[in-house]
């Protein structure tokens, strides 16, 4: 079963083309990276499939999107989409809350209000992000007091408590340092039996150690999408690929 399908995906910003026509499937239960140079398209794919590009005014899409078979319109539930498909951006952004009201703030919105089912909600998200056993005994602090490697880990905690059935992560390493980057890799590979992730990173082997299938983005077209066996090997289907993730270019 497919839990995301894209058919001809076009964005422009403007007159600025940034996506030329790109189609691809997120399998159920996998882990699909999404590789490339900057200015590849990337983040404009994840920002169209929970529908964060309608907050760019200048955006323009077109092509079709279907997330577990229903086809996204003007007539779409975002909220619910959103709730369904969990976003970790690049940057941590912690809400201006305590730790606790930062993870408890998407349950609240969808009606739960029983103490006891938030404080289990809130262990329960926290301990899955590898943050609860720093954070348990300060949970009333603020959550941008927290180091950068713990806000990125409180995001994470965060995008859970939607309870998505699909995450996006959009270069979550791109300013933690290695130790935590490998913690929340763990995470992800814990998750994987249930939960379809896109991971669109800039590090080719963390693409390698984690996803399933990769794709090799490039000046706003998909040159490869393939197993990783085939991706990483000596002869992927395309020189562009293998030159890329061997640091030749980008």
């Amino acid at each position: 079963m497919n839990r995301i399908e894209v058919r001809d995906l076009r964005v422009a910003y403007g007159d600025r083309e940034v996506l030329h026509g790109v189609s691809f499937d997120l399998r159920e239960k996998e882990i699909l990276a999404i590789i490339g140079p900057a200015q590849s398209g990337k983040t404009s794919i994840l920002r169209c499939l929970n529908r964060t590009l309608d907050f760019s005014p200048d955006a323009r899409v077109s092509g079709a999107i279907t997330v577990d078979g229903q086809l996204l319109d003007r007539h779409t539930d975002v909220e619910a989409l959103r709730r369904k498909v969990g976003m970790v951006a690049p940057l941590p952004v912690g809400l201006p809350l305590s730790i606790y009201d930062n993870v408890a703030f998407a349950p609240r919105c969808a009606g739960i209000s029983g103490r006891a089912e938030l404080d289990a909600t809130v262990e329960q998200c926290l301990r899955r992000a590898v943050l609860w056993d720093e954070v348990k005994d300060r949970l009333t602090i603020s959550g941008t007091k927290l180091s950068g490697g713990q806000q990125q880990r409180l995001t994470l905690a965060r995008a859970l408590s939607h309870r998505p059935g699909i995450l996006c992560l959009d270069e979550f390493s791109i300013a933690i340092d290695p130790v935590t980057t490998m913690r929340i890799e763990e995470v992800l590979r814990e998750l994987r039996p249930e939960l379809s992730i896109i991971l669109v990173t800039n590090l080719t082997q963390q693409a390698k150690r984690l996803a399933d299938r990769t794709m090799f983005l490039l000046k706003g077209e998909i040159v490869e999408l393939a197993d990783n066996g085939v991706i990483f090997s000596a002869t992927p289907g395309d020189r562009r690929t293998f030159d890329y993730v061997n640091g030749k270019f980008g």
